[in-house]
């Protein structure tokens, strides 16, 4: 009787497998299984969009995730939509009489009450407390040259949209009770936009309210010929960002702060989306007249027109070359997906990030 060491199981496995006829066929699946235990296990430990629905031709910019479950859309050809189920189903609409707008931003509050801009031609805002079953017309402007381009709400009662400038006068308007009615802001110190300097409708973020003062201070970020970030309460404009500029198509697109000092700015060039360079600056308001800007040691991987923190360190931005993730505040991105997206969001209550874009497309950011 042979001597062996070890234990008496691996001796039995190791004799009988040779003289299996099955040995060739157990091999393969056991290379079959670990392959598949690889991948898979790379896809659920690492970051990754997962896509929701593809529904028509609509191409949406519009997003507001009011929680984990609550989740609303709008765009192009007078479309909206809205689950109710954390993406699962979808109840896609058309505003009757507003067929061809295109409505580039959207605010829900809740499963039932929303409110959703038209850029131009007129500009419009509506207001929706049945679900989207009705409408109503709470804002209306005609003015030529008159373009909105993002609103922002601070909590379900105060609100602000801003628009291109006028006369070289940038167009504010706020609401005071969730959006049934708008007052225009006729002043802002004596600041005015450089020629060809504008906003992006690119995904409706590039404008904030923020915590503190009697209507909460106000920042925004222009892009265009000239790009530059905007402070309403305390004057304060630095002349020029760090992102590129200098042609219609450039400049910054979004912007997102996680308190009432420290934040990001992305934009890029989108008649040249994988340009990676000058697209992304973190900034912070030191003073009262000086605002402090980092650039990224790597940045995202093409032009991003949204960008949104997840939590002080883990950031996403997304455009029509891709999606990005960080997990050090932003100091360095890597690319998670090439597909387009133009917008995303992360949920009012609960930890849930949104994305949408072209052709109806609405994806999760998987953690």
């Amino acid at each position: 009787m042979p001597t062996t060491s070890g234990c008496p199981y691996t001796q039995k496995f190791v004799t009988l497998l040779p003289q299996s006829h099955h040995f060739v066929s157990y091999m393969k699946f056991i290379t079959a299984f670990i392959l598949f235990v690889f991948f898979n296990s790379f896809s659920l430990f690492s970051q990754h969009i997962e896509l929701l629905v593809q529904e028509g031709k609509t191409s949406i910019r519009g997003i507001s995730v009011v929680s984990e479950k609550i989740i609303w859309v709008s765009g192009s050809q007078g479309k909206f939509a809205k689950s109710l189920d954390g993406g699962k189903t979808w109840d896609w609409e058309t505003v009757p009489k507003f067929e061809t707008r295109d409505f580039r931003d959207i605010e829900a509050f809740d499963g039932n009450t929303a409110i959703l801009m038209a850029v131009s031609e007129p500009a419009i805002i509506l207001k929706t407390i049945d679900g989207g079953k009705n409408w109503k017309l709470v804002f209306i402007d005609s003015t030529k040259g008159m373009f909105l381009d993002a609103m922002y709400f601070a909590n379900n009662k105060s609100g602000i949209v801003i628009g291109d400038p006028i006369d070289a006068n940038v167009f504010l308007a706020r609401t005071t009770d969730q959006g049934t009615t708008w007052m225009r802001i006729k002043s802002f110190g004596t600041k005015q936009m450089a020629e060809g300097e504008a906003f992006f409708a690119a995904s409706g973020t590039n404008i904030m309210m923020l915590p503190g003062g009697n209507q909460h201070p106000v920042i925004w970020a222009s892009g265009g010929r000239k790009s530059r970030l905007w402070h309403f309460e305390q004057t304060l404009t630095a002349d020029s960002l760090p992102i590129i500029q200098g042609k219609e198509s450039t400049g910054a697109n979004s912007l997102d702060m996680y308190d009432e000092r420290h934040g990001i700015v992305v934009g890029g060039d989108f008649a040249n989306d994988k340009v990676d360079s000058n697209n992304c600056v973190l900034f912070e308001l030191t003073g009262a007249e000086t605002i402090q800007f980092i650039k990224p040691h790597t940045t995202p991987h093409g032009y991003r027109s949204c960008v949104a923190y997840l939590t002080k360190e883990r950031l996403v931005s997304c455009g029509t070359s891709g999606v990005d993730y960080s997990e050090d505040g932003g100091a360095n991105w890597k690319l998670i997906s090439t597909e387009s997206y133009h917008t995303c969001q992360k949920s009012k209550y609960g930890n849930a990030i949104y994305l949408a874009g072209s052709k109806g497309k609405v994806g999760k950011l998987v953690l």
